[in-house]
């Protein structure tokens, strides 16, 4: 069955909110960090939704005030789908938590990167509207950048996660671009077109310049904690 929606429905189609939403939320895409950084930042943290296994979170946040730590899968299809619903819901401040690819030899694994903007090279933020990148909130990235200590970079956001065509890859570095990933133009793209606020921060897991090397499992869980860290830490320094 072929299904067009002109406009976001009044009511989440895909979600199915089992607690308060926040007007501040932390996207990650894994439901399993989702959980991780509820977890970390959340006092006795409620389960947001549950439904098509995007796990969502929502609690007391060390300021007192809620946060929602919401998954949104992967890629920009599944990101674009949740973004539309939570904006629905009342969602005003985003921020992407998540994973990222080396394009370039000197970032080591573990490092997190602040997104200032992200190339569109994934068919969903096109689809949206973006043509060659998408900025990221300004604040909120100098906030992402001096919680995480690192300079913002640009990223490129594909649909491929096994990709060969290395030829595409030197083009995406002489764009700009530092990282690759899956989400974050579409996320910005969204929230570009919503008139909310976003943001990216992502930690790198693979060294891609000279064949893939990848961190570890537990360091990649650790990196997540630290993400989740980094950005509660940038919300306060931008005021949300």
């Amino acid at each position: 069955m072929f299904h067009i929606v002109a406009r976001v429905p009044e009511a989440p189609i895909h979600l199915r909110p089992a607690a308060e939403l926040a007007e501040r939320v932390l996207l990650p895409g894994d439901p399993h960090r989702a959980l991780r950084v509820a977890q970390a930042l959340l006092e006795q943290p409620k389960m947001f939704n549950h439904h098509r296994g995007l796990w969502g979170y929502s609690g007391t946040a060390r300021d007192g005030s809620l946060l929602t730590v919401q998954s949104t899968g992967m890629g920009g299809p599944s990101a674009a789908i949740v973004v539309e619903e939570l904006i629905g819901l009342g969602a005003r401040t985003l921020i992407r938590i998540g994973t990222c690819g080396a394009l370039v030899d000197d970032l080591e694994l573990g490092t997190l990167v602040p997104v200032e903007s992200a190339i569109a090279a994934d068919g969903t933020s096109r689809a949206l509207g973006a043509e060659g990148s998408v900025g990221a909130d300004a604040a909120i990235t100098s906030a992402l950048a001096e919680a995480a200590g690192s300079a913002p970079l640009a990223c490129v956001s594909t649909d491929l996660f096994y990709d060969a065509r290395e030829e595409v890859a030197r083009a995406w570095v002489d764009d700009g671009a530092a990282v690759v990933e899956m989400e974050a133009a579409t996320v910005l793209q969204v929230a570009s077109r919503r008139a909310v606020r976003a943001g990216c921060l992502l930690a790198v897991t693979d060294l891609l310049a000279s064949g893939r090397v990848r961190a570890e499992f537990e360091e990649i869980e650790q990196m997540g904690t630290a993400l989740g860290e980094s950005a509660w830490s940038a919300l306060g320094l931008a005021g949300v």
